[in-house]
């Protein structure tokens, strides 16, 4: 494991987030739950004067009533050939599989926060959720209420404070 700098490797990042995508696991903070989702869609940035990471849950989603109750979750973006699983983990639902076990997935105890992460070899990210808000479809613009939201199925905003940001080789 190598600690980085998680603007360094941004860029790397968020072009494989947006090609194939990343895992998100949230944990319940009672420990009951546990989840793992791909996202498409994430931001990497620095507000409050604090490393931060934004990722975006529908309500529609099982990882939403976990991620609701979470302290803390994971992203692990895989350097490895994972686009199957990635594709399974994204179209899937966890009320429905055990995506652990449906994918051969497993996690490891992570460094920071009590959420885990997913052992695969890649950049990882830790964050302490900080602050979170559902998306008011009153202040989105048409063009994107029409070809994002024509479901009326929005996001609900998570904040993280980056807590440790490292890549595995495995």
């Amino acid at each position: 494991m190598k600690n980085v700098n998680y603007l360094s490797v941004a860029e790397e990042v968020m072009q494989q987030i947006k090609s194939t995508g990343a895992f998100l696991v949230a944990k319940s903070k009672d420990g009951e739950k546990i989840n793992v989702m791909t996202i498409g869609w994430a931001a990497i940035g620095y507000m409050w004067k604090k490393p931060i990471m934004t990722v975006l849950v529908r309500k529609s989603r099982f990882t939403h009533c976990i991620i609701e109750k979470a302290s803390s979750f994971t992203v692990s973006i895989p350097t490895g050939e994972l686009k199957g699983v990635l594709n399974f983990c994204g179209t899937k639902s966890g009320r429905d599989f055990d995506k652990f076990k449906e994918c051969k997935l497993s996690v490891v105890p992570a460094q920071k926060v009590d959420t885990p992460i997913i052992n695969v070899s890649g950049f990882h990210y830790e964050c302490k959720v900080i602050y979170k808000s559902k998306m008011n479809p009153d202040f989105l613009c048409k063009e994107y209420k029409e070809n994002v939201y024509a479901d009326n199925d929005y996001h609900t905003f998570y904040f993280g404070e980056i807590m440790a940001c490292y890549k595995t080789i495995g």
